[in-house]
């Protein structure tokens, strides 16, 4: 029987690919990945040359039950998305699933992922925190954002650059405008930057200065 390998890859720059990452993306019978074109770029900066297969939000129901069959069968099986740990805000969680169901072994490599290193920054606590990625853009979005008002740990989401100034001012809304916040754009990358302040400092900042990049935002919970 093979093993389904979660592979992290960079969220920004290229030397946080682990070596153990560039071994198994070289020694897989499959690499299973997101957009083929993106993780194509990828391999070839490393070297690695291997059979990709598309993998995404919008065919893993389809393509799952053969891809375990492949892992039943005994080949050895990497599935990556286009940047960070597949499974967190981006496909994965669905293959693992079936994997796990049908006894398959499943190691996922420790590595990259943007919110762990936006949460550590900010300055806000973080030996207790949830995570609730992507917010829904219309339905449910004003229930979530409800269901938060009396969470005491801090909150990480993550925004597009397009909808930032909007979210933040839901949080002002809902939770108050001198909550604590951190906006981290640009994770690992060349421009790189965490802005810090209160909501109400933090919405003037974006509303003066066009935010752009791929955005965490971590929120302070509610103090007792």
């Amino acid at each position: 029987m093979g093993i389904l390998y979660i592979v992290p890859t960079p969220v920004g720059n290229m030397e946080d690919m682990t070596m153990r990452a560039i071994r198994i993306l070289k020694e897989a019978d499959l690499v299973l990945a997101e957009d083929t074109r993106t993780s194509g770029v990828l391999l070839k900066h490393f070297e690695i040359k291997n059979q990709l297969m598309s993998h995404h939000k919008f065919n893993e129901h389809g393509t799952s039950a053969g891809v375990v069959q492949r892992l039943l069968a005994g080949q050895n099986v990497a599935l990556i998305s286009d940047a960070g740990t597949p499974g967190i805000s981006d496909p994965g969680f669905f293959l693992v699933r079936e994997a796990v169901r049908a006894g398959v072994e499943v190691q996922t490599l420790p590595g990259p992922t943007a919110f762990v290193p936006a949460l550590v920054s900010s300055g806000l606590p973080c030996d207790r925190f949830v995570f609730e990625g992507f917010l829904p853009q219309k339905k449910g979005r004003k229930t979530r954002l409800e269901s938060l008002v009396n969470e005491e740990r801090t909150m990480i989401f993550y925004e597009s650059p397009y909808r930032v100034v909007k979210t933040l001012e839901q949080f002002a809304e809902f939770y108050g405008s001198d909550r604590q916040v951190s906006v981290c754009r640009e994770i690992s990358k060349v421009h790189e930057e965490s802005v810090r302040g209160t909501l109400a400092e933090v919405i003037a900042h974006f509303k003066e200065t066009e935010p752009r990049g791929e955005i965490v935002i971590v929120l302070e919970g509610k103090k007792d």
